[in-house]
């Protein structure tokens, strides 16, 4: 009985070249697999980033602004000015909660400690059963749930001052609005994958010794830096292992504040390619290569050690 003998075998193919491509078919399969699984991870990690509830935080939010508000005869404006308005908050890794923008003259002459004291004792009177503690930069309410953390910042004819980093002096004129925007506008044209990836560096980076660690607001300002004309595949685990593999060669050179705080965001560095400089962006790429490493072993290990 004839038949066409066609079929799978058919054809000039050979046994070798059928055998690599059965071969190359399982790699692919097991490369595939090996991404969901390492993806999944990644999920976990983000989904315990992502506990801090808004809807909670706004509710003591606005709990503050009521009790303010019975004291202060000016406006009290509540305004998201951390990484809760960036979406990037991660928990005891990022910065504060809010900016507290007091709108009263008689402020204006105070140095930053007197108001944070000023807003603390207003805090502890209105909210009595509430343990109020006064920190470097910020004023921390103890909820029964969460902790919020407030930076008292006064407003200028052009932005708002905030506290120096070493919390007594007041900054230059900031406009934190305008790094919000330029993060947010990045993030929707990486399809919303920036801040995830956010989210998992900074997660990466608070494993290093603190003499190493960057701050919240540097992290950021780097994945905009290396995300913002990023070409390759949008998935989290792709864009992270881009972001450690670009991030050092920003590390070694100062990044323009967007918000006017100050010249460069990362001065706590020095000059360019300073020793702390050098040092950071060496330990950010040994990450970066811990990753290919894992990758080309296929090891979830290895990503988990980097996770934990």
């Amino acid at each position: 009985m004839g038949g066409s003998g066609g079929g799978y075998f058919s054809g000039s193919t050979s046994p070798e070249e059928l055998r690599k491509q059965v071969m190359d078919a399982e790699q692919r399969a097991k490369s595939q697999t090996f991404d969901a699984e390492v993806s999944g991870m990644l999920g976990d990690v983000l989904a315990e980033t992502n506990r801090r509830d808004p809807d909670r935080l706004n509710r003591h939010l606005t709990t503050i602004h009521q009790a303010l508000r019975q004291d202060l005869e000016g406006e009290v404006d509540l305004r998201f000015g951390g990484s809760i308005a960036k979406h990037t908050y991660v928990d005891g890794l990022s910065d504060a909660d809010s900016l507290v923008i007091l709108n009263r003259s008689e402020l204006a002459k105070m140095t930053p400690e007197e108001v944070r004291g000023y807003f603390a004792q207003r805090l502890r009177e209105r909210l009595p059963d509430t343990v109020v503690t006064e920190g470097q930069l910020a004023v921390t309410v103890r909820f029964g749930d969460i902790d919020v953390q407030l930076i008292p910042a006064l407003r200028t004819g052009t932005g708002v001052r905030i506290p120096d980093a070493d919390g007594r002096r007041w900054s230059e004129t900031v406009r934190p609005e305008a790094f919000a925007k330029k993060l947010s506008a990045v993030n929707q044209a990486q399809g919303g994958k920036v801040v995830p990836t956010i989210k998992l560096a900074k997660v990466i980076l608070a494993k290093l010794p603190e003499k190493q660690r960057l701050s919240g607001y540097h992290i950021e300002s780097l994945a905009i830096q290396v995300l913002e004309k990023y070409s390759g595949p949008r998935t989290t685990k792709a864009m992270l292992r881009h972001f450690f593999a670009e991030a050092p060669q920003y590390i070694k050179q100062p990044i323009k504040d967007r918000t006017g705080q100050s010249l460069h965001l990362d001065e706590y560095l020095g000059r360019g390619d300073s020793i702390p400089r050098r040092v950071i962006a060496e330990a950010v790429a040994r990450i970066g290569r811990a990753m290919i490493n894992a990758d080309g072993a296929q090891s979830k290990e290895q990503w988990e050690d980097l996770l934990s």
